[in-house]
């Protein structure tokens, strides 16, 4: 028989030998991660190296292809993907993938993994496709587009976008919520890169998919080219004012007819059935006079109503219309350099805004101020035509005008605008969004042409999160009238509905995000009553704003985002002569 002693002592080393094992085990599992966290510290401290060596390569290369320096543009891509390399390589051993497998400090070494990853996809598929393309086959060469390198310039386009798709949609499947905030911001910062750079590539893919057909590869095609007049606002810019009948064919472009819109008369009843939403807010008016066709934000809409306004007045069936305005053509002279109007004067870039929005009100008949904005847009695309121009700094111009949507295109063929209509220059009121977007969309209200003198600015905060999870928006408009008091002409001043010809009379419309709402207007502190209707799923607010030279009214309206929106918003703006002074104030996610 045992005696308890001797069995509570062989208990006692039992357990000493269990509690020494479990020690022993517990250190070695812990040298272990501490092992594995100094070398995954080691690789994570050389990846930062490396991916901030392909940051600041990456602009380097911007610069390099944008600058035309094409052979030191290749040098700096190849040292780029080797950095790139390196921070992929640098994440992908088996200490890494321990590490990125633990609770806590897992999510974070895999998002950086997946930061490395995508840069070096970026660096190894997009970014030699893009290098391939030659911009001067962007622009026409003796009066003509090289229809031919277009079409094998898609393919490299095409290779870049479905690249940048690829790593879009790996980081957007990166959880972000439990991040640490350096590692959430990089993972943000670099979803915001590749957003700005999606649109570009999907945008350029698309034109280059469709430009051959469109400049007559396949048969001869005919266009309007519109002038938006911003002296007197319409909601995508201006009122169409002159327009020129164009002739494409393999490439190349020529004028057959210009004339103005006043020249087609109205018509009545209106040349398309308009939808209840649209009579709702802008009555019969887009479908009865060619001036207003684009009181309506949605350019499709402006587009197809003032194409059938041309063939009932000229008989001639067009296959799309193009819209610019003189913002745009000051963009295109930083290109072309200064441009002479027979019969006129020399349009020069730093002042033909002005000439063509100002001062021909006060020199010109108004029978003769159209013809004068349709031959301006003549010369310019005619010396872009028959000059040497940087391939560089005509597609800079091009680009800008697109992102200010001053450049709109609506194609007549359904399979052209259904791809035309995911892209900027398509001038679609989208009727789903990812991000809430608040649009504020100016017509005059009076005739008048005071649009030149107008300063326009929006504020737009995000605010608190609801209980039925919407959000609080609270946009900010104001407009500054720097009119003067007297001098003007009677086609500037217009009908004088306000009393006063020299008070500019603006209905700004609010459109909300799709799924918003409208909760309460302000102007200048005190509350109005609004107009009010939907437009393609967005309730919309019409304020009339009247301007007193040298003043400046502010009108503030409170919205709703949808259920489940995030913590951005954004803002679509009318194109006015000034630029817009903006601001958007995003706020916290809901769950912080």
């Amino acid at each position: 028989m045992t005696e308890p002693g001797t069995t509570r002592r062989r208990r006692r080393r039992a357990t000493s030998r269990r509690l020494r094992r479990i020690l022993l085990a517990g250190l070695v599992v812990t040298s272990v991660l501490l092992l594995t966290a100094g070398w995954v510290g080691y690789r994570g401290w050389r990846a930062h190296g490396h991916l901030t060596s392909a940051a600041a390569m990456t602009r380097q290369l911007g610069g390099e292809v944008f600058d035309g320096d094409r052979d030191r543009a290749h040098r700096t891509l190849a040292a780029l993907q080797e950095q790139t390399a390196s921070a992929r390589s640098a994440t992908a051993d088996p200490g890494w993938w321990l590490g990125a497998h633990v609770p806590y400090s897992g999510d974070d070494l895999a998002a950086v993994r997946d930061v490395a990853v995508a840069v070096d996809d970026l660096a190894r598929h997009a970014f030699p496709a893009l290098l391939r393309i030659d911009p001067a086959v962007l622009v026409p060469r003796s009066g003509r587009f090289d229809v031919a390198r277009l079409r094998a310039a898609a393919t490299s386009i095409d290779e870049a976008d479905r690249a940048v798709r690829r790593v879009r949609t790996r980081m957007q499947g990166v959880p972000d919520g439990k991040l640490l905030p350096q590692v959430r911001s990089a993972v943000v910062a670099l979803r915001d890169e590749l957003a700005e750079l999606g649109t570009v590539t999907g945008g350029a893919s698309t034109a280059a998919r469709l430009l051959p057909a469109l400049l007559g590869g396949d048969g001869r095609r005919n266009y309007l080219l519109v002038s938006q007049n911003p002296a007197e606002l319409r909601a995508t810019g201006g009122m169409f004012g002159a327009y020129t009948l164009v002739q494409v064919t393999d490439g190349r472009l020529r004028l057959v007819r210009q004339g103005a819109s006043t020249e087609m008369g109205q018509f009545d009843p209106p040349v398309l059935p308009l939808n209840a939403e649209l009579r709702g807010l802008y009555r019969d008016l887009p479908g009865i006079y060619p001036a207003d066709v684009n009181l309506t934000p949605h350019f499709p809409t402006a587009a197809a109503l003032y194409r059938e306004m041309y063939r009932r007045y000229s008989g001639t069936s067009v296959d799309g219309v193009l819209a610019i305005d003189p913002v745009m053509l000051s963009y295109l002279l930083e290109a072309t350099g200064p441009v002479a109007v027979p019969k006129h004067t020399t349009l020069v870039a730093g002042t033909v805004t002005r000439s063509l929005l100002s001062d021909s009100y006060q020199r010109l008949d108004p029978r003769e101020q159209d013809k004068y904005f349709a031959a301006s847009a003549m010369a310019v695309f005619n010396s872009l035509l028959s000059r040497t121009v940087d391939p560089r700094a005509m597609l800079a111009a091009v680009d800008r005008a697109v992102t200010e949507r001053r450049l709109l295109f609506w194609s007549a063929r359904p399979a052209e605008q259904r791809e035309m209509a995911g892209t900027r220059v398509g001038g679609v009121l989208p009727e789903r969004e990812t991000t809430p977007t608040v649009g504020v969309f100016l017509n005059d209200g009076s005739g008048a042409k005071l649009g030149w003198y107008l300063h326009p600015a929006a504020e737009l905060t995000v605010g608190d999160c609801r209980p039925d999870g919407r959000r609080d928006l609270r946009l900010r408009v104001t407009l500054r009238s720097a009119a003067p008091r007297s001098g003007l002409a009677k086609s500037v001043t217009g009908l004088a509905m306000s009393g006063d010809p020299y008070t500019a009379r603006t209905l700004v419309n609010v459109h909300s995000p799709v799924g918003g709402a409208v909760v309460a207007a302000r102007l200048d502190g005190r509350p109005i009553g609004v107009g009010s209707g939907v437009e393609r799923g967005r309730p919309v607010a019409i304020a009339n704003v009247e301007v007193r030279p040298g003043t400046t009214r502010t009108l503030e309206i409170t919205l709703l985002t949808p259920v489940g929106a995030g913590d951005a918003a954004d803002l679509w703006l009318t194109p006015a002569a000034h630029p817009w002074t903006t601001r958007i104030q995003p706020a916290s996610t809901c769950d912080q």
